[in-house]
């Protein structure tokens, strides 16, 4: 049990570092032009120096719900992680992490909504490029978005013995 209590933790780690690097890096979608490599995230445009990204307005609602939404998804696995900790400390034996599980599937829907709507509005444009792809920051949002999951149901079903 204490394994499986420290796995849970590790990864808990892991997706909520990932979180950060997911929402802090601008490399959610890239493409090339005749500068070089150009990506953009949820904040900046990089080309070989960063500029505020350019937003239509029409886009720019859109562009800041994700932006939101990637920032509460940080803050509700953060307090899932200290959540966590907390009741390994003061549950009694055999009672579930059910406040644990409850605000880490929080999270996951927090990141759902934010790479949805990321890829509904943003997929394929890149401002200046051609051939343009998805970034390491949109692929870590969904593998944190699976990890989230992951997490947050085994939370649910697990006692402390």
């Amino acid at each position: 049990m204490l394994v499986l209590l420290a796995g849970i933790f590790v990864v808990h780690i892991a997706t909520v570092i990932m979180l950060f690097v997911s929402t802090i890096a601008n490399v959610w979608m890239v493409g090339s032009s005749n500068v070089g490599t150009i990506s953009t995230g949820l904040w900046l445009l990089c080309n070989k120096t960063c500029t505020q990204l350019p937003v239509s307005s029409r886009d720019e609602a859109a562009l800041k719900a994700v932006q939101a939404f990637m920032i509460l998804s940080i803050i509700f696995s953060v307090v899932a992680l200290v959540l966590f900790v907390i009741q390994l400390f003061t549950l009694e034996k055999g009672k579930r992490f059910y406040m644990t599980g409850a605000v880490m599937l929080v999270c996951w829907m927090c990141i759902l909504i934010a790479v949805s709507i990321y890829t509904a509005r943003f997929t394929g444009t890149v401002v200046y490029s051609t051939n343009p792809h998805h970034g390491y920051c949109f692929i870590l949002a969904w593998i944190c978005f699976c990890f989230s999951f992951i997490i947050g149901i085994l939370y649910l079903v697990l006692r402390k013995k």
